[in-house]
């Protein structure tokens, strides 16, 4: 599976619709709350991720670091 950053960008645009519905009341409401604040707070885990690449992937570029981490899979181009 190949995701992306805009990916997840559409994720929560269609989560804040979906919580947008004024036709949503009582229980189903409360699930979609339920739902928005799981889907929030994996997005901050993705999104902290991503950075955390991003930095290694700048120092790699500035010479700062002889070696990414394997796991990070950070190559120089």
């Amino acid at each position: 599976m190949k995701n992306k950053l805009s990916d997840l960008n559409n994720h929560l645009f269609a989560q804040l619709e979906r919580l947008g519905n004024e036709a949503l009341t009582g229980e189903e409401l409360a699930k979609e709350i339920e739902r928005s604040n799981a889907i929030t707070s994996l997005a901050k885990e993705v999104i902290s991720n991503a950075r955390l690449v991003l930095d290694a992937q700048r120092q790699y570029d500035s010479g700062n670091m002889h070696k990414p981490h394997e796991l990070l899979e950070v190559q120089k181009k």
